[in-house]
């Protein structure tokens, strides 16, 4: 979904590859070790401005080490049944069951480059090769799988390879901790604490892009029982607005699941 970034590792190593499929959780084995230079990626760009936390609760497990081998995600605490989130724009690429461990498990990939994952979910709401905008509710919490009480395990991942969700967002303060990700090899090691590879090697001198925004964009997806007025009121703008980006008229019958420019 971000041909720059493709084009990127390709150059570093021809072997990396990253298919689209449906069907296989992790389609690619690409070996982060052979990551040379360091890739920018921006994680919140013109299409992912809307970064939205997956779930509202308490972190209860952390990455890194667990029972002999590393727990390649964060542990979100909530009960079974609660909503869980698109943390940022995508399209949906696996949405079935997972005989691995992960239970009824999402996976989106996103314009910025990663892929996020949602597991142990009780319940989908969204289906394969779906569009997603930042915010869209994807599944309801649960306890399926290789898991031992309701929470959500979430994930995120690079060309297959799992990274420390905390090098990208603060848990704590429910926000992103920084839009640039500079990907390196060093990301890729088991258990990484956000950002000690740098500890024991001298941080390379990349600077990011100088990005010139465009006004920024937002659609809102319309559900059972929307109407103009409801969706301006929870988007802050007018019907008068809705209407003028959307090319329709205060009249128009809207259609469940039609994506309404709202900004």
């Amino acid at each position: 979904m971000n041909p720059r970034i493709h084009a990127l590792m390709k150059a570093q190593d021809p072997s990396f590859y990253h298919p689209w499929s449906n069907d296989v959780c992790f389609a690619s084995r690409n070996d982060m070790s052979k990551l040379m230079d360091t890739l920018w990626l921006c994680v919140n760009d013109e299409y992912d401005q809307n970064f939205q936390m997956p779930a509202p609760g308490i972190v209860t497990s952390r990455y890194g080490p667990r029972n002999g081998r590393n727990h390649n995600g964060i542990d979100i605490d909530l009960e079974t049944g609660d909503t869980v989130y698109a943390t940022w724009t995508g399209k949906v690429r696996y949405a079935k069951y997972n005989d691995g461990g992960y239970g009824n498990l999402v996976i989106i990939r996103h314009p910025n480059g990663l892929e996020t994952l949602y597991a142990h979910l009780s319940k989908f709401l969204v289906y394969p090769d779906q569009d997603i905008v930042a915010g869209e509710p994807i599944g309801l919490g649960g306890n399926t799988g290789r898991s031992y009480g309701s929470h959500l395990h979430f994930e995120i991942r690079f060309y297959d390879a799992p990274m420390n969700p905390e090098e990208i967002i603060d848990f704590d303060n429910k926000s992103l901790k920084n839009e640039n990700l500079f990907v390196h090899k060093g990301l890729f090691r088991p258990g990484a604490k956000p950002s000690d590879y740098y500890e024991d090697h001298p941080r390379e001198e990349v600077q990011a892009p100088v990005v010139v925004r465009a006004t920024q964009v937002k659609y809102y997806k319309v559900r059972p029982g929307d109407t103009l007025t409801k969706i301006a009121s929870k988007n802050y703008t007018t019907v008068t607005r809705l209407c003028q980006l959307n090319g329709i008229k205060p009249t128009t019958v809207l259609q469940v699941g039609r994506s309404l420019r709202v900004k």
